[in-house]
């Protein structure tokens, strides 16, 4: 095949042996939210580039190099949306429904973009479960999101698998002051820094407390700590989160080199981390950006949430054995029908089925060759049982009953009596 017809590197295809893990954890994922009183949001992939400068910030990575951006037939520079909040941001003041000091609990799920160099657990395309909460500015609402991801982890498996770290960017005045401090003292070891943290020390200091370079990370050790410089209300509202995960029982740890990658972050921020994905160990992560609606043409409003990458997670399920054991099978039961007037039935009585229990996940393949190659195929689709209609069976208006798991012998079952005898076997365990 040519190159042409082949995907693009670093944006994958999701196969139907996929999907079925993907959508359990969706689902449990959207489950979760409702019951916390979310709501969803959708907002397009392509927004103006400006959006993304304005909020994310010029001099970060992803706008200076990991951006897809183009102009499109007018002349306007459009970009693949990197990230969910900006856009989220946009929407909300598009339609006004954080005026008036609304609160609003939302959240959205969908694929960002970003040029990075391809490998496991990072790609060009990745998909985001994202959340944000505006016009709520205690930290009864930071402790709220941590709270349920470590609700989900629960329920996915998760728990002993992710670690919690935490830390406060304080408000930007003393972020400012902090930046000042940090400068003065990586300008005093420029020459022992590494080429990547000598540009961010220009541009963005404070993402050089996140590089990964042994040697820069041995000076560091040296550096002033952002805890020095917080004011007094990033320092009450910090105490304050930590006090509500206490009082839940969620074990964290403060990295106080934690500052994110993005320029919107003030006070909390947090990361969902784990060692079971190799380099790529971030799995959710988040924080407060009390300024960013105003910085974006609003008025001042109280803005938190977080992001989850869906396919890292996916990842972790399945390095893990956390995958559920039904989601290997296509359906419940597989219905093999010989001949065209059991073809007829089977399609009559499958439907008969369906509106008795619309959950089940019943097929059928009516015509589809001989006895052994119809119960290959039932086998190979993972079903617990298969249905048997052949003239003898239509004759006297019954089906065969085999099950294809396990012990058991194979058995008639009247029409008139199918619901019920598959509702006890297969909806009911």
């Amino acid at each position: 095949m040519s190159k042409s017809l082949q995907a693009i590197r670093g944006m994958n295809d999701i196969l139907p042996e996929q999907t079925p893990l993907w959508r359990y954890f969706e689902g449990t994922v959207a489950r979760l939210l409702d019951n916390y009183g979310y709501r969803q949001i959708r907002m397009p992939i392509v927004e103006f580039t400006e959006l993304f400068k304005r909020s994310i910030g010029e001099v970060t990575d992803i706008v200076e190099k990991e951006m897809y951006t183009f102009d499109d037939r007018n002349g306007d520079s459009l970009t693949l949306r990197p990230e969910g909040t900006a856009a989220c941001v946009r929407a909300v003041l598009e339609h006004g429904i954080t005026g008036g000091g609304q609160v609003q609990k939302l959240w959205y799920v969908g694929p960002m973009f970003r040029h990075e160099r391809p490998q496991k657990g990072r790609y060009r395309q990745f998909h985001q479960i994202g959340l944000e909460v505006f016009n709520l500015e205690g930290p009864d609402i930071d402790a709220e999101l941590i709270v349920m991801t470590w609700r989900l982890w629960g329920e996915l498996g998760l728990r002993d698998a992710v670690k919690l770290e935490l830390n406060s960017l304080g408000t930007s005045e003393s972020r400012g002051r902090y930046r000042e401090a940090l400068v003065e003292f990586l300008s005093a070891h420029v020459d022992k820094l590494d080429e990547d943290s000598q540009r961010r020390m220009k541009t963005n200091p404070l993402r050089v407390l996140d590089t990964k370079n042994p040697e820069t990370q041995a000076i560091l050790v040296d550096a002033p700590k952002m805890a020095d410089y917080l004011d007094d209300e990033s320092r009450a509202h910090f105490e304050g989160l930590k006090a509500r995960l206490d009082a839940v029982g969620i074990p964290y740890v403060i990295n106080p080199k934690l500052v994110r990658g993005l320029d919107y972050y003030s006070k909390t921020v947090f990361e969902w981390v784990t060692d079971k994905l190799g380099a790529q160990g971030t799995v959710c992560a988040g924080g407060r950006y009390d300024g960013l609606v105003e910085q974006m043409g609003g008025k001042p409003t109280p803005g938190v949430g977080f992001a989850m990458g869906i396919e890292r997670l996916v990842l972790m399920l399945e390095a893990l054995d956390k995958v559920p054991e039904e989601l290997s099978r296509q359906v419940d039961i597989y219905l093999c029908a010989f001949g065209e007037a059991a073809e007829l039935a089977a399609l009559s009585l499958s439907e008969r089925v369906r509106d008795q229990l619309p959950n089940l996940r019943l097929q059928v393949n009516a015509g589809a060759g001989s006895f052994k190659s119809q119960f290959k195929k039932a086998d190979k689709s993972g079903a617990l049982y298969a249905l048997i209609l052949g003239d003898d069976e239509l004759a006297q208006q019954v089906v065969g009953f085999k099950p294809l798991r396990g012990q058991g012998e194979q058995q008639s079952i009247a029409w008139d009596a199918l619901a019920a005898h598959l509702a006890t076997c297969v909806v009911q365990g």
